[in-house]
């Protein structure tokens, strides 16, 4: 059975590799899935392979997504010709569609990031009973992140300098409370208990008052009823 090593590279960056073998037999599910152990990359989203000639023009699309109807590309560089029948990858073989010892693919991954990764046939090989494909024979490079990095703006200077002083403010008083062992509920109780007992002092204060003025009048004696 022959199998077939593609290079693959991505399209902006001529310098990450893969080359990877693939048995004739085999489905475009299963490269595609090698691909993306290849790159690092999740397998979360859909793809398509698409066949292409010498000038990276796509042709026969195979994908793993349904088709629907109208589906066709957007205007680009790699544009397939319209009403192309849509391959499943999974019921597709790789045998079945190279029509050229150096055929190129190009292989889209996520509709909406659209990475894209251009192959090309580089060697038709006997295949090796001890061998599992497909398998990665080459990797050079390290192939960019899938997801994009959200980064936090920083914090305004003004923001910081109000969080400090509002922060200083804080220890200053827990500072003052634990030397002075001012406790506010415990005032607020006093005060209200020295304005409760403050009408009962008073009155005890003229009772007093009164019983000294009797003790000092005690000189003066009753008239006798005979002086009258």
């Amino acid at each position: 059975m022959a199998v077939y090593r593609f290079r693959i590279i991505f399209e902006d960056q001529e310098d990450v590799v893969r080359e990877i073998e693939v048995l004739g037999k085999q489905t475009f599910e299963e490269l595609h899935r090698t691909i993306q152990e290849a790159i690092g990359f999740d397998n979360s989203k859909d793809a398509s392979f698409f066949m292409s000639d010498d000038y990276w023009r796509k042709g026969q699309e195979i994908t793993n997504r349904k088709a629907l109807p109208g589906d066709e590309d957007e205007d680009d560089d790699y544009r397939r010709p319209k009403k192309v029948p849509i391959r499943q990858m999974s019921a597709s073989r790789i045998a079945g569609f190279i029509d050229d010892p150096h055929q190129k693919l190009v292989y889209v991954f996520d509709p909406l990031a659209k990475w894209t990764l251009l192959m090309e046939l580089i060697k038709i090989l006997n295949d090796d009973p001890k061998v599992n494909y497909p398998r990665t024979v080459k990797s050079s490079g390290a192939a960019p992140k899938q997801y994009k990095q959200v980064v936090i703006p920083p914090i305004e200077e003004d923001d910081d300098e109000e969080d400090e002083e509002d922060k200083k403010a804080r220890e200053k008083m827990k500072l003052f409370v634990a030397e002075e062992g001012y406790d506010e509920d415990a005032a607020e109780g006093a005060e209200e208990d020295k304005s409760e007992d403050a009408p009962v002092a008073d009155a005890e204060s003229e009772e007093e008052e009164a019983a000294e003025d009797m003790e000092e009048g005690g000189d003066f004696a009753e008239p006798d009823a005979e002086e009258f």
